[in-house]
């Protein structure tokens, strides 16, 4: 008889370990805030890894001026010429509410670099971090 408890043993500790596996909620998936500063603060970033640090030539000749702490609830980011930064921007990319809406705006966003740069923020305002 003592192989056929151990036998009912085993199938008792299964079917409790399924009960129990069915009461355990899953992690809850976190999705990132969705506000206009937290927004950007990613799009700054990914902007920084992906155009910047990484040597992407379409981008070799600008440099990234964040403007975060905007008092108007529109924090930017911009593109200056590398050699001149108080020059007027070449792109602005800025969100506003929350949700943040976002914009992008200026002379590059008239240039074959346009679509790039519409899906990288795209991308990254969503919170992937991933480089085109």
């Amino acid at each position: 008889m003592r192989p056929r408890l151990s036998i009912v043993n085993a199938a008792l500790s299964t079917v409790l370990a399924a009960m129990l596996a069915a009461c355990q909620s899953p992690a809850p998936v976190t999705a990132p805030n969705r506000g206009a500063l937290p927004t950007m603060e990613r799009v700054a970033l990914g902007a920084n890894a992906c155009w910047f640090k990484s040597g992407d030539p379409a981008f070799a000749a600008y440099k990234l001026a964040p403007e975060l702490n905007s008092f108007t609830g529109r924090p930017r980011i911009l593109l200056v010429h590398k050699g001149s930064p108080e020059s007027r921007p070449l792109l602005v990319v800025q969100a506003e509410g929350s949700p943040a809406r976002l914009q992008a705006f200026g002379p590059m966003m008239q240039e074959p670099v346009a679509g790039r740069i519409a899906g990288d923020v795209n991308r990254w305002s969503a919170g992937n971090k991933a480089c085109s």
